[in-house]
């Protein structure tokens, strides 16, 4: 029973990174959980939940063990750098398992995922919108030899919509959650919150869910609390925008949409309508990119399918 403070040194990164972490032992023998925040650098409700649950979990109920990485991205966070990671630009969570020979983050993702994901038994990547992003809290799993234990995690995660995504899922290829469903690690990724906003509310939210969790995994004493009436959603379509200019969205997170309805328009700074966002077929919208200014082929929304 012990919690240690510990650094991952990448001294083959131009200048050098260390990352902080903590490893939690509990009095019981158990499963080994990882827990990964700031893959992206601005998402400060996920960063702050693996704090603070480090701080919270008592040792003497733990069975098993926690790894703790409350921020990953420390070039990111740095910056305040939205997405994507300074030195190349290129997003963390499209880069895993990474490559020890790649760029930057490449290697960034090769030291973090051989490190912290390859050989847990289980991993929860905490997420929430990045600064020009809001969403509807959701916990995210892969298809896969181990995605039964993992969609068990995501309903116990209690976001309320829970998405499974097929290896299709091309928009999102190289996540964490992916990579460690192919290693054989069962793997969420949590998001709750959204504007780089650090509330209280979303903090909470992530701390149940890691609770429910250690309580579905048998790590901790009790039963996970899991609402009734939780949405699964097969997969998702992401909508781009044609043309850059002032993006206006025109529809309710989380409330069900029909195909063709309008979702939201691209006018010029003059206000002439330059494209009409349309639904291209039913579902959820689950995250809404929120800043007016868009860029041609810049991403707007994510519609979820209803689960088939």
């Amino acid at each position: 029973m012990s919690i240690r403070r510990r650094r991952l040194d990448i001294p083959e990164l131009p200048g050098g990174l260390e990352i902080p972490y903590v490893e939690v032992a509990g009095a019981q023998s158990g499963p080994r959980l990882t827990l990964l925040g700031g893959v992206h650098g601005c998402e400060y409700a996920g960063m702050k939940a693996v704090r603070r649950f480090v701080e919270l979990v008592d040792q003497a109920e733990l069975s098993g063990s926690i790894t703790a990485v409350p921020v990953v991205n420390i070039p990111a966070f740095r910056e305040r750098t939205a997405f994507v990671v300074p030195h190349d630009r290129k997003n963390l969570n499209r880069c895993f398992p990474g490559d020890p020979a790649g760029t930057y983050t490449d290697v960034l993702a090769h030291r973090v995922f051989d490190t912290f994901v390859r050989g847990a038994d289980y991993l929860v990547d905490l997420h929430a919108g990045d600064l020009p992003e809001s969403l509807q809290p959701m916990a995210i799993y892969d298809e896969s030899p181990v995605g039964d234990r993992a969609r068990e995690m995501a309903f116990a995660y209690a976001t309320g919509h829970v998405v499974r995504l097929s290896p299709q899922e091309s928009n999102i290829a190289g996540s964490s959650s992916a990579a460690a469903a192919a290693a054989g690690v069962p793997a969420i990724i949590a998001e709750v919150g959204g504007n780089g906003v650090l509330d209280g509310a979303s903090v909470e939210g992530h701390l149940r869910g890691l609770r429910n969790v250690c309580r579905q995994l048998g790590m901790l004493p009790g039963a996970p609390e899991i609402p009734e009436g939780q949405t699964e959603h097969h997969g998702w379509v992401w909508m781009y925008t044609p043309v850059g200019g002032w993006w206006e969205p025109q529809m309710q997170l989380g409330s069900a949409v029909k195909e063709g309805s309008l979702l939201g328009t691209v006018s010029d700074l003059y206000g002439d309508v330059l494209y009409e966002v349309r639904a291209p077929e039913a579902g959820v919208p689950l995250f809404v990119t929120s800043s007016p200014a868009v860029a041609g082929g810049g991403l707007l929304l994510a519609i979820a399918r209803p689960a088939r």
